[in-house]
């Protein structure tokens, strides 16, 4: 077996270890220097980082943001998307480490234990309340289009 160093090799284009945010994300704003003080993003892909790419966003909650919610309710018109929020004790993979009060199509819902959210397209969702964090809660986002769609929730 023939190992590249994941920038040799044809297929070295779809291997992303270093994170490539959207502008929209990187760019200073309020709204990232909140968000810094809670999380930290991992990595970004969608379409812009490797061509033909869906969008999918990873992060390590560590902290109770100071805004309240921190995501403001929003919907995907044509496009489902698939939340995660993971626990990482590894003795209790199950326990979520926290609490997160999440919102479906107007009800909320309290989570404590590791969980993922289907959210059907043209589904609305959140606010996202993230009530307490007694160890790092890993979170994800998956979004099949190659851009994000809904940037400005972020930011207002």
């Amino acid at each position: 077996m023939v190992y590249h160093n994941n920038e040799g090799g044809k297929c070295a284009k779809y291997i992303v270890q270093q994170l490539q945010e959207p502008a929209h994300l990187s760019a200073p704003s309020p709204f990232k220097t909140m968000y810094d003080k809670f999380a930290k993003r991992i990595l970004w892909m969608d379409g812009n980082v490797v061509e033909g790419a869906f969008q999918m966003n990873t992060a390590w909650y560590f902290n109770v943001p100071e805004r309240d919610p921190v995501f403001l309710e929003h919907s995907h018109g044509d496009t489902s998307e698939l939340i995660g929020f993971f626990g990482t004790d590894p003795e209790n993979p199950y326990d979520l480490g926290g609490k997160i009060e999440f919102t479906i199509d107007g009800e909320a819902h309290l989570l404590d234990k590791t969980t993922m959210i289907y959210l059907p397209a043209g589904i609305s969702h959140n606010p996202v309340r993230i009530l307490e964090v007694n160890r790092p809660i890993f979170h994800f986002s998956i979004i099949i289009q190659e851009e994000y769609d809904d940037a400005d929730f972020y930011t207002k």
